[in-house]
């Protein structure tokens, strides 16, 4: 694990016609940075296929994850899953602090029980209906957390015998920390009012129903909301439209399927996609690789 700026987070690998990227790349189980910046460009809607912890230091730096916006303190954790669209705004009059990581979602597999999973905190994002976790400077436990990472920080820069395994022993002590804080309330997940709370309750709705026939017309009578209004209010709120956003999460839960899902025609449909011939065009020209192609691996 190199301390090094992760270029690729701030390019794109793979521009997209749905008008977000791709960005990022992780071939381990996790890496870390610290980095302290002002960016020189701004940042576009993106998601990445790992999951990122984000612990913020220091700047004026707000987040926007899945429609939702958070103004960020010190000390705050952000917990963006993997395939989750999202984009820091950054004041350019402050340098950005912060330490990123970067988790493949399969490491944390390997130590799930039927008693704990480590990704708890993950998951419980979409309970929480929120990303962040308001930890403060303040407190046994979040002196520990920041501890533990700074251990990891310092250890990622060293080469001594087995070097590999103490960082993983620390990264997995904090996040066995992170979920015990969590999970018992003594931090919180951040509520936020920086958010339009109909195009939340919409987002919300495509994602746990992505199989369903979502059309801009169907959306706007679920919701009480002429379609134009909607249409203009969605793209003003996230980015993307609404087509683009029910496109990309469709593919990108397609995916993941492929990991476990032994039929690919069935992923086609539970994902909401008419015919296997648009889906396989679609799947082809978004990651630039057939669904055959991903399920090999």
């Amino acid at each position: 694990m190199k301390n090094t700026e992760p270029l690729q987070d701030l390019l794109p690998l793979a521009k997209k016609e749905s008008g977000y990227e791709k960005r990022g790349y992780l071939n381990c189980d996790f890496k870390l940075f610290h980095l302290t910046d002002i960016p020189a460009q701004e940042f576009e809607f993106h998601y990445h296929d790992f999951d990122k912890i984000i612990i913020f230091l220091s700047g004026q730096v707000s987040y926007t994850i899945e429609g939702r916006t958070y103004s960020l303190n010190p000390y705050d954790i952000v917990l963006v899953n993997h395939a989750e669209i999202h984009r820091p705004s950054i004041d350019p009059n402050f340098p950005y602090d912060r330490i990123v990581v970067y988790l493949s979602p399969d490491f944390l597999s390997v130590y799930k029980t039927k008693d704990y999973d480590l990704r708890e905190c993950f998951l419980h994002c979409a309970k929480a209906h929120s990303h962040v976790l308001r930890v403060g400077k303040a407190g046994s436990d979040a002196g520990c957390l920041l501890d533990i990472i700074k251990r990891l920080e310092t250890a990622s820069l060293e080469d001594t015998y087995a070097n590999d395994l103490y960082c993983q022993a620390l990264f997995l002590e904090f996040l066995v920390l992170l979920n015990r804080t969590a999970l018992s309330c003594r931090i919180n997940y951040l509520t936020t009012n920086c958010s339009n709370p109909k195009i939340l309750e919409i987002t919300d709705f495509i994602n746990q129903h992505l199989s369903w026939d979502l059309t801009v017309d169907f959306l706007s009578s679920q919701f009480f909301i002429s379609k134009y209004h909607l249409m203009r209010l969605f793209k003003e709120e996230t980015g993307y439209t609404i087509g683009n956003y029910i496109n990309c999460k469709r593919l990108l839960m397609a995916r993941d399927l492929l990991k476990t899902e032994p039929s690919i025609t069935q992923i086609c449909y539970l994902c909401g996609f008419k015919n296997y011939s648009t889906f396989f065009r679609a799947y082809r020209k978004f990651f630039q690789e057939t669904p055959q192609e991903t399920k090999r691996g």
